[in-house]
């Protein structure tokens, strides 16, 4: 049976991948995408996600705006990384339906609190403010959730300062309240990330498997590796996001293990960390530990699932 899943996210060229991916997988009911200020400021992002679904063909999907700003800290983009639009290199369709007046994080837990327990998986793929809000308004929803399994943070290097990544680091506060909640939570950070490059040859694959698409997908991808060239001197951009939703889809993808994991608010030079106990030996099911932190990735078989997945979109 197809998972039931939520998809929080801030687009940004990853995220519209993800967008893509959870929209044409079978194994996948994608039942509203709720977005963050992030990788740009709220109301581009939005705008982005709605003319994401246009591109793919599925303008219905449910869109709810959430949170401007993180709960604490002032904001911070990667207009760097996404250009002034948050998706340039693309002319994507003016979205053509009204985008929803509900609040993201009103609608989570209305719908959480609505279906059955233990049936709606949340896919976050930006910063975790609109996850911590709800869980703080309504604590009701976490037994509800069936897992959280978020792209963001690392056990290694950071990407935003030397330990922190970017998403974690637009709201720690938000993230340290997600991973200390007892949901089962799946990090899938920049350690797993980092080998999901999409080549010229990969490229090349997705734009072949739907030809509709490959303009679209083609200058995303452009747009992506330059300012990955320039800003971080990646050969090839690491697409982040569909990680995230990949492991939902097939967990045999990216292996994982049960660890502790926190995030540090304190320290001067590590604000922002998530601190992965990786000496910890947990078991498998021991209850105590929710939270789990993605190791590997097998990259050819990701990059299939993408284009497959781009596939179906007709």
């Amino acid at each position: 049976m197809a998972t039931t899943m939520i998809l929080d996210c801030d687009p940004g060229h990853d995220d519209a991948i993800a967008i893509l991916l959870a929209l044409g997988s079978p194994e996948v009911d994608l039942i509203g995408i709720t977005t963050i200020g992030g990788n740009h400021g709220l109301d581009k992002v939005t705008h982005n996600a709605r003319a994401v679904c246009e591109l793919a063909g599925r303008p219905e999907t449910p869109i709810h705006a959430g949170c401007r700003r993180p709960l604490i800290r002032r904001p911070i983009d990667a207009a760097y990384i996404h250009g002034e639009t948050g998706l340039d290199g693309v002319d994507l369709p003016e979205p053509s339906r009204p985008l929803a007046a509900q609040h993201a994080v009103d609608w989570l837990i209305e719908t959480i609190m609505g279906r059955e327990p233990g049936t709606i998986t949340i896919v976050p793929t930006g910063p975790l403010t609109n996850i911590a809000m709800a869980a703080r308004l309504e604590p009701r929803i976490v037994a509800r959730v069936k897992e959280i399994v978020l792209m963001g943070g690392a056990y290694g290097v950071g990407n935003a300062t030397p330990v922190a990544e970017f998403n974690i680091l637009c709201d720690p506060e938000a993230a340290q309240i997600v991973f200390n909640e007892s949901w089962p939570v799946t990090m899938i950070g920049l350690d797993v990330t980092h080998r999901a490059l999409c080549t010229p040859e990969v490229q090349a694959d997705l734009c072949e498997a739907n030809p509709r698409l490959a303009d679209a997908v083609g200058g995303l991808m452009d747009f992506f590796r330059s300012t990955y060239r320039d800003q971080e001197a990646f050969p090839d951009p690491p697409t982040h996001d569909p990680c995230a939703v990949a492991r939902v889809i097939d967990p045999s993808l990216i292996p994982t293990r049960r660890c502790p994991i926190d995030v540090e608010l304190r320290g001067t030079l590590t604000y922002g960390m998530t601190v992965t106990d990786m000496r910890a030996l947990v078991d498998d099911s021991d209850p105590a530990c929710t939270t789990r932190v993605g190791t590997g990735l097998d990259a050819e078989r990701f990059w299939e699932l993408v284009a497959d997945a781009l596939a179906r979109l007709g």
